[in-house]
Parts: structure tokens; sequence; C-alpha cells
């Protein structure tokens, strides 16, 4: 393995979680965030684009489900003001419907390069299924959006909804397999309380911790609640 110590690396926004992966995400790099309804994934990649904002690092946010004043009320429970990087041009949500998606790799790829986005995400690709039916075939258009996402020098995000109790990785069982890394968060339900977890199923080029680490929602977003990381 490369020496971690070559390896540019993004910052995720949790200092917590990038003490887990040395540092923060390879650069470039395409990871997956997965976990049911409720996991706080929109918050992680929300939380994402903002340390980059903070770092004057263009951000991109594809929508394939909200509308881009959604993902700004989102973002505005934190403290994260996105519409002021917008009018200055440094950030951009977009809605792609996922009916008419048609080659968004090469549009992707081309918006990325044009605006000189560092950080992308893409909330979710589970709407992919909404249209293509064949895993085959979802797999070969992943991968093609992955290559297109790298070839744009970019460090992305994806994010993927898996049904309750399942013990998959993502919605279709194919996502993990042509991404760099896979970021699983868990949500659990006893009695009065509620209790969220993430692990690090996969990171290439990194040395991560194993285990599973439990997390908190605070007012500046998602923090890792184990003092050993």
């Amino acid at each position: 393995m490369e020496s971690e110590m070559t390896i540019e690396r993004t910052t995720t926004g949790c200092k917590e979680l990038d003490k887990l992966i040395c540092g923060g995400l390879p650069k470039p790099s395409v990871t997956l965030v997965s976990g049911s309804a409720g996991t706080a994934k929109t918050t992680l990649l929300l939380q994402f684009i903002w340390e980059g904002l903070q770092k004057k690092e263009n951000g991109l946010f594809i929508t394939l489900e909200e509308t881009p004043d959604e993902i700004r009320r989102d973002a505005l429970q934190y403290g994260w003001n996105l519409e002021k990087f917008e009018k200055a041009g440094e950030c951009s949500i977009e809605f792609f419907d996922p009916f008419e998606l048609g080659d968004i790799s090469s549009r992707l790829k081309d918006l990325i390069i044009v605006n000189n986005y560092k950080r992308v995400v893409i909330d979710s690709t589970s709407l992919f299924g909404m249209y293509i039916n064949d895993p085959y075939k979802v797999r070969k258009k992943l991968y093609k959006l992955v290559q297109a996402l790298k070839d744009a020098n970019c460090t992305a995000l994806l994010s993927s909804e898996i049904p309750e109790k399942s013990d998959k990785l993502s919605r279709y069982g194919v996502e993990e397999y042509v991404v760099d890394g896979v970021i699983i968060l868990y949500y659990t339900g006893m009695e009065n309380a509620v209790c969220r977890n993430v692990a690090i199923r996969k990171l290439r080029l990194t040395n991560y911790k194993h285990g599973t680490f439990p997390f908190d929602m605070t007012g500046e977003g998602i923090k890792i609640l184990r003092d050993e990381l």
C-alpha cells in the first residue's frame, strides 16, 4: 500500500470521523454513505460540503429527491448558510430528476470541471433503481458515475438508503463494489432512547479503525462520542 504520509486527504467536517480514517478521505475518491431512514446520511453530506466551504473548496450538492430549498433548510438547522456561498459562486445545489438522468456521468463531469468543484455529494443513488430494474445495469451506471467523479479530480460522497434490518451495505447490493469506501450509519431505538452508530466498512489506501462508534446529533452536526479514537 502507498504510504499514507504521501496521500492527500479531504477532511469530512467531523473531526472524530477523520481520526478513524487517518485524517480524512483520500483525494480524489468516491465514498458511499449507507444507512436506513433517519440515520443522518444527509447531515453528514451537508457537513462534508460545509467543511469544504470553510476551506475555500467549492462544493456541489446533487439532490435526486429533496428540492434545493429543502436542502438549504436542512443545512440551516445547524447554522450552515449555504445560500451565502451559492451567491458567491462557491457552492451549488442542483436537483436532478432521477427519471431524466440519461448520461449523468458526462454531464456531471463537465459541471464539476467548469466550476472547479472540489467536493461533490449525490443524495441519493437509491433513486437510480426507480427506472433501472436490472442490478447489472445499475452497477454499470454507478461505475461510470464513479469514474467520472474521479476523472474530475474531486472527492465525493454518495448516499444510499438501505431497508430496515437488511444485511446489505447498500440499496441494491452493488454500490459498495464500485466505490473506494463505505461508511455505514446505524440507527437503533431502545425504549425512549435513540442510539446511532457509525462504522467504516471499506476505505482504500487507508488503515482505518474497525468497529462501531456511537455518535450524537448536535447543533454543529454529527459528533462521534467515543473518547479513545
